[in-house]
């Protein structure tokens, strides 16, 4: 049974986040991706197009998914998914970090506003 240790895990920082990849091809995964992100404190979330369904929970702290437009707190054990061709974006107006965990299908990539593709190193 393929383990990914903690210790083994690479980190990455985009938009104030950090983004820590776990399951994801480089790691041995065909289907899925896996990764936590830790949005700092007072961070406005950058809207972005997704091209695959994204699933999320939040493990702690508080944030707000923004979904085509439609706002929603969410806190630690909610869960919420966002499907493909989705307008999303995560805000931390909070005082603490919020980290969520997020899966995902292998070959996610998304959208800026401006039309740059981002094919994220923590799904490759």
């Amino acid at each position: 049974m393929p383990v990914i240790r903690a210790a083994e895990t690479v980190v990455h920082e985009m938009h104030n986040t950090r983004f820590t990849a776990m399951v994801r091809p480089g790691t041995g995964s065909t289907e899925l991706c896996v990764w936590r992100i830790e949005i700092a404190p007072g961070t406005v979330g950058v809207a972005h197009t997704i091209h695959r369904e994204e699933a999320f929970v939040v493990l702690s702290g508080t944030a707000i998914l923004t979904i085509d437009g439609e706002a929603s707190p969410v806190e630690v054990g909610d869960a919420a998914v966002a499907n493909a061709g989705s307008i999303i974006s995560l805000t931390n107006p909070g005082a603490d970090p919020a980290t969520l965990l997020v899966t995902t299908s292998v070959g996610f990539t998304g959208e800026l506003p401006d039309g740059t593709i981002v094919n994220p190193p923590w799904v490759n």
